[in-house]
C-alpha cells in the first residue's frame, strides 16, 4: 500500500486563541510555536495580523524566530487585511497567507449583505492582489458545509485560477457529519475543472463532537491538508484535535493509507504546555492525551495489560511522548543526571539557564522526596519565564484564627533587587495573599477563574494554579504558577498575572 503524507495545518495561536478565556501574549504564542516545531507541524496558523498591534506583533515575532514550518497570517478579501499579513510575515520567506469569505447562503444575506457573484468577485480580486507578495496562498470559503455545492464549485475554480495553492474547506459551525462531509469533498474532486492545480484541506468544528470523524472522513475523500489545534481548543465546542488526528491515521494507516510528518513523541508536551498556557484542563478521559488514556483500573483490563500490552491498549504510552520507565531525582542528584533528564525531555539549555534550573530543582527536592519528569518539565518553564519578569515572590506567612476571624497574611516580593512586604486580611488564605500582593505592587486585579490541580503524583504533589484576573480596561490575563503549596502556587500565578501586565504595558 502506498502511503501518502497529510499536511498538518495547526491553527491552535489563531482559531485556538479564539477559545473564550484563552487569550495569550507574544511570549506565551512563541513558547508554543517552537514546540509546534519540534512535534512538526507542517504549517502554523500564527494569527490574525490585523485584528491587532499585539497579534501583528505575535504573528510577526513567530516568523522571526521559528524555523522550520510554514508561518502562516489569516486574511479576509481585504487590502489591508493581505497588506497586514504582508507585513507581518516580512520576515521570512516560508510563509503563507489565509484569504476567507463567507459563501453560505445564510451568510452571504444577512453577515456580508452581498449577492454571490459580488462575493465570487471579491474572492477573485483578494487572491489576485496577495498573489503579488505570496506564492502560498489558502483560500477558504466560509461556512462551506452550509454553502450550496454549485457556487462553491464556482468560487474554487476562480480563484484556483487567480492564484490560490490550497483550498480548504471549513465546517464553520460543525454542522456536518461524515458521510455528509465526505460526499462534499469528493463533489469537489469530481466538479472542479482545475483542482489539481491545489491541495484540499479541511477544517471542522466540534459542536455535534464530529470534528475529528469529519476531518477523517474528507481524508478518506481525498483531502490531503488538516487544520486542528493541541487539545482541540478553539470557539465554542472547539477544533479537530491535533493528537486524535495524527495517532488515528497512524495507528489505522492499514485503513487511511495516509500518515504525517509529525513527531508523535512530542504530543504530551505541546499538549501540556496549551494547557498550562491557556488555563484550560485537559479532561482526565481525553484521547491521547488525558492522565486517564493509558491508565487500567479494572481487574480484567490489568491482567491482560499485564499478560500482553496489546490485549488492551493500541498504542503505547512512549508513542505520544510517556515515559513509562520515569527517572525519579532526588536531592542527593546531582547536576549531570539532571542536565542528562532535561535532554531526554526535550530541553537544551544554555549552561546559565541550567544553573538556575539546578537551583530550582534542588530547592523543590528539598520540599519533595521524589521529583518525576512532569515536576522537571512544569519546573523548566516556570523558570524560563523569570528572565522576563520584574515581581518574584520571596516568602509567605499566613496565620488562620482558631475560632472567628479572618486569615491574615504577610507577602515579601523582591523588584530590581529590593525586597518589599505587605499583610492584609482576607475571606480565605489565598484572598489575604492577593490583597496584599495588590498593596505592594500596586495593581488591583479581580480574580474570575480559579483552578487548582495537581500535575505530578503523590502525597507531595506539584500543584499548579491556572487563574484568570481582569485588571480593567479590557485587560483580562490567563497565568499559572506551580509549588507543592497549594497558597504559594496561587500566590505565584497571581504574580506571574501581574508581570503579563507590566510587560503589555499594563502600568
Amino acid at each position: 500500500m502506498k502511503i501518502e503524507k497529510v499536511k498538518i495545518f495547526d491553527t491552535t495561536l489563531r482559531d485556538g486563541e479564539q477559545a473564550p478565556g484563552a487569550a495569550l501574549d507574544a511570549q506565551g504564542k512563541l513558547e508554543i510555536a517552537h514546540q509546534l516545531a519540534r512535534l512538526g507541524v507542517d504549517i502554523i496558523e500564527a494569527g490574525f495580523p490585523v485584528s491587532s498591534p499585539e497579534d501583528f506583533r505575535s504573528v510577526n515575532l513567530v516568523a522571526r524566530e521559528v524555523k522550520g514550518p510554514v508561518i502562516c497570517g489569516l486574511s479576509r478579501c481585504v487590502k489591508k487585511d493581505i497588506d497586514a499579513v504582508k507585513d507581518a510575515l516580512s520576515v521570512t520567506e516560508n510563509r503563507r497567507i489565509h484569504v476567507f469569505i463567507a459563501t453560505s447562503p445564510i451568510h452571504m444575506e444577512y453577515k456580508l449583505k452581498k449577492r454571490p457573484d459580488e462575493v465570487l468577485e471579491i474572492a477573485v480580486d483578494a487572491i489576485k492582489y496577495a498573489r503579488r507578495f505570496f506564492d502560498d496562498i489558502q483560500f477558504s470559503p466560509e461556512d462551506a458545509s452550509r454553502s450550496e455545492p454549485e457556487f462553491l464549485y464556482r468560487i474554487i475554480e476562480a480563484v484556483i485560477d487567480a492564484g490560490a495553492t490550497t483550498i480548504n474547506i471549513p465546517d464553520t459551525v460543525g454542522y456536518a457529519v461524515p458521510e455528509q462531509f465526505a460526499a462534499l469533498i469528493k463533489g469537489i474532486f469530481d466538479n472542479v475543472a482545475n483542482i489539481e492545480k491545489a491541495v484540499i484541506s479541511v477544517h471542522c468544528h466540534n459542536d455535534l463532537g464530529l470534528a475529528v470523524a469529519n476531518s477523517l472522513a474528507a481524508v478518506k475523500a481525498g483531502a490531503r491538508q488538516i487544520e486542528c489545534t493541541v487539545n482541540g481548543i478553539g470557539e465554542r465546542a472547539g477544533n479537530a484535535a491535533m493528537e486524535e488526528l495524527v495517532m488515528a491515521m497512524r495507528v489505522r494507516k492499514d485503513y487511511f493509507g495516509v500518515d504525517t510528518s509529525i513527531d508523535s513523541r512530542e504530543i504530551m508536551r505541546a499538549s501540556r504546555l496549551v494547557s498550562r498556557l491557556t488555563g484550560f484542563v485537559v479532561a482526565p478521559n481525553k484521547a491521547i492525551v488525558g492522565k486517564n488514556a493509558f491508565r487500567h483500573e479494572s481487574g480484567i483490563h490489568q491482567d491482560g495489560v499485564l499478560k500482553f500490552r496489546q490485549t488492551y491498549e493500541i498504542m503505547s504510552p512512549e508513542d505520544v511522548g510517556l515515559d513509562k520507565n520515569e527517572l525519579v531525582l532526588g536531592k542527593h542528584s546531582g547536576r549531570h543526571a539532571l542536565v542528562d533528564r532535561l535532554k531526554r525531555l526535550g530541553f537544551n539549555l544554555s549552561e546559565e539557564e541550567v544553573s538556575k534550573v539546578f537551583e530550582e530543582f534542588k530547592r523543590l527536592a528539598d520540599k519533595k522526596k521524589e521529583v518525576f519528569d512532569e515536576d522537571l518539565v512544569a519546573l523548566v518553564e516556570s523558570t524560563m519565564r523569570v528572565d522576563v519578569e520584574k515581581w518574584q515572590l520571596v516568602g509567605i506567612e499566613v496565620n488562620i484564627p482558631r475560632q472567628d476571624g479572618n486569615p491574615r497574611a504577610t507577602v515579601v516580593l523582591s523588584y530590581g533587587g529590593k525586597e518589599f512586604s505587605a499583610s492584609s486580611e482576607g475571606d480565605g488564605p489565598v484572598d489575604a495573599c492577593y490583597k496584599a500582593v495588590d498593596k505592594i505592587t500596586k495593581c488591583p486585579g479581580k480574580l474570575l477563574n480559579y483552578n487548582i490541580q495537581a500535575i505530578t503524583s503523590g502525597k507531595d504533589a506539584l500543584g499548579e494554579a491556572s487563574i484568570t484576573v481582569d485588571f480593567g480596561q479590557d485587560r483580562v490575563i490567563n497565568s499559572h504558577g506551580s509549588s507543592t503549596d497549594i497558597v504559594e502556587a496561587s500566590v505565584r500565578a497571581y504574580v506571574n498575572a501581574v508581570n503579563k501586565l507590566n510587560r503589555e504595558g499594563g502600568k
